[in-house]
């Protein structure tokens, strides 16, 4: 390419113009998502749908080559409310089994498909598991205490990383950590526990924009990550086991390494222009992001046959990772050139 194709080409997309506008796509789709969970809220009493291991209920894993669809339509005539799914050899793609999932106890989800199927269900060509409802709500309570807890401590490290104040790093570590540890040892119960960490998550977040934003930007990319994704698992339909909760505290250390890259390389990095650090950092953290992405689809290739669990870990990875794109190179880059800009770093 020509000297006089780059200036065209330059002229044609310039970033220190489009960049600001750059931000209202991601902002659009994360409000659209907060619109839409606050709808689902409304209408389903929490934010995902939870399969049997966080609601309560009983899975049935029948050995039977009886095809699913009409397997499905006979044990609808006994159940109303249940799922099922097959599972296949890996190798040559034939049916093996039948997971059946029930709200209802063991014996009457038992006798319900019995009657339904015309058979007996024995230890031999079937396996049962049973959760109990509140056991499945305790489970689902530490899970999402969990969630809070990651996003807490990563808002630490980061602001370790990118802020200025030691004081506010000391207080703001301390009063993050003292609810974790209470509860830790039982001083308070979940909801208290939960209820403070929210509180302080907040605050921190607060002091964050004023001291520290590119703390604030990776914290937000990182929210807007787990919330487009959680949005977009709902309208596919998917129903959360506690697998897939724990595929969302995976996405969020996946979704903040490329941002700390960026932030550091725009930051600290004086060796280039600022676009050019940005540009360098877009490259590497697309590398990164496209070869898990690559890595991940090929894993729920293999496994979505004859795992739900591998499966929904992997399929929620994959919609994190790509959302983690959006929300990396618009979103928490254009906070940091805004940042820089301001503060006049070249």
């Amino acid at each position: 390419m020509t000297e006089e194709n780059t200036e065209q080409t330059n002229k044609k997309f310039d970033y220190n113009k489009t960049y600001k506008l750059l931000l209202i796509i991601p902002a659009v789709l994360l409000l659209l998502s907060l619109i839409y969970l606050f709808v689902f809220y409304q209408k389903n009493n929490d934010i995902i749908r939870k399969d049997i291991s966080l609601s309560g209920g009983t899975v049935v894993t029948l050995n039977t080559e009886k095809d699913i669809e009409e397997a499905k339509e006979l044990i609808f005539q006994e159940l109303e409310d249940f799922s099922i799914r097959k599972i296949s050899n890996l190798r040559t793609g034939e049916q093996i089994a039948l997971v059946i999932e029930s709200p209802l106890g063991v014996e009457e989800t038992k006798q319900a498909i019995e009657s339904a199927l015309d058979l007996k269900i024995t230890e031999n060509n079937s396996s049962i598991e049973f959760t109990g409802p509140s056991l499945g709500a305790a489970f689902y309570k530490q899970l999402l205490y969990g969630i809070i807890i990651a996003f807490s401590l990563m808002g630490i490290v980061v602001f370790f990383v990118f802020g200025d104040n030691l004081k506010l790093k000391i207080i703001i570590s301390i009063l993050t950590l003292l609810p974790i540890i209470l509860f830790w040892f039982g001083a308070i119960n979940l909801n208290v526990a939960m209820v403070f960490n929210i509180i302080i998550l907040l605050f921190s977040s607060f002091i964050y924009i004023k001291t520290s934003l590119p703390s604030f930007a990776v914290i937000l990319s990182a929210f807007a990550d787990i919330t487009m994704s959680l949005a977009l698992v709902n309208i596919l339909g998917i129903k959360l086991s506690a697998a897939g909760i724990i595929a969302f505290l995976m996405l969020i250390g996946y979704s903040v390494d490329t941002d700390i890259m960026l932030t550091s390389r725009a930051i600290k990095s004086r060796d280039k222009k600022l676009n050019k650090r940005i540009l360098s950092a877009f490259k590497t953290g697309m590398t990164m992001t496209i070869t898990s992405i690559v890595a991940v689809l090929v894993a729920l290739f293999f496994t979505r046959t004859f795992s739900s669990v591998l499966s929904q870990i992997f399929t929620i990875l994959i919609i994190g990772l790509s959302f983690d794109l959006l929300n990396t190179w618009l979103t928490n880059s254009g906070i940091i050139k805004w940042y820089c800009d301001k503060k006049g770093i070249e």
